[in-house]
């Protein structure tokens, strides 16, 4: 697995509520975005990270031995680190509200398991075709898939960063699950929506299918959002799968 990562507070905003991490000797990586007023947001999408990265380290995943276990894991994951968000958010007054979105993919035997809770999304980029493989939790999108308006009008719905589901929103949450057969030369892309807001499908298309390492590709993709206004902050993950991949 070629891996790269970025980071960014973009061109408008004083902090970044973004956080990510990668684990590469248990192939697992994530993308979260906070939400909630102050600091409330940062708190929230760097506990998910730490919550999970402590599960994960706590409780190996490779004993999840085939595709259900590894889902029921994912979930069981989710849930400590929902529950966890949800009681700081009601013990202290100023972090009140506060929750974030969460993108995870895991590579195990050819296959990617996938989890996302709120707008977050996993891109597949195969054959120089894109993909959005995670649906965003949105107010928009649920209009969207409602047919009460169309995607011209969802992409400029001044609601559409208002999300439905996040970690530490509720008592529990129900994330989406995935799962992708991969091949040889796929490229994964985990990304907040302060990348896609600024990029369309075919913007992040053409840096894609440059040839570049993973960790360019991911610094092209934030200087190429910046400069169409940096509204939010940045966060991806890149990953190409290779040959080892496949033997493990």
């Amino acid at each position: 697995m070629e891996v790269g990562f970025r980071s960014d507070k973009g061109r408008k905003r004083s902090n970044n509520e973004d956080a990510c991490f990668v684990l590469l000797p248990e192939k697992v990586y994530m993308v979260a975005d906070g939400v909630g007023g102050g600091n409330a947001g940062e708190i929230a999408s760097r506990t998910a990270v730490n919550e999970i990265v402590r599960y994960i380290h706590q409780n190996p995943i490779k004993k999840a031995a085939n595709k259900y276990a590894i889902v029921n894991y994912l979930q069981d994951c989710l849930d400590r680190t929902n529950e966890t968000i949800f009681k700081n958010a009601g013990k202290y007054e100023e972090n009140k509200g506060m929750a974030t979105t969460a993108a995870i993919v895991h590579i195990r035997d050819s296959v990617a398991y996938i989890a996302n809770v709120g707008d977050s999304r996993v891109y597949l980029f195969r054959d120089g075709n894109l993909i959005q493989i995670t649906e965003d939790h949105t107010y928009v999108n649920t209009l969207l898939n409602a047919g009460i308006i169309s995607p011209e009008q969802a992409a400029n719905d001044s609601r559409k960063n208002v999300i439905t589901k996040a970690l530490g929103a509720e008592e529990t949450v129900e994330p989406d699950f995935f799962q992708v057969d991969i091949i040889k030369d796929d490229i994964f892309v985990l990304c907040t929506d302060g990348l896609y807001d600024e990029l369309d499908d075919s913007a992040i298309t053409d840096i894609l299918q440059n040839n570049l390492s993973m960790s360019d590709i991911c610094a092209n993709m934030i200087e190429e959002a910046n400069k169409n206004g940096g509204h939010d902050n940045i966060t991806t993950i890149s990953l190409k799968v290779t040959e080892e991949d496949f033997h493990e």
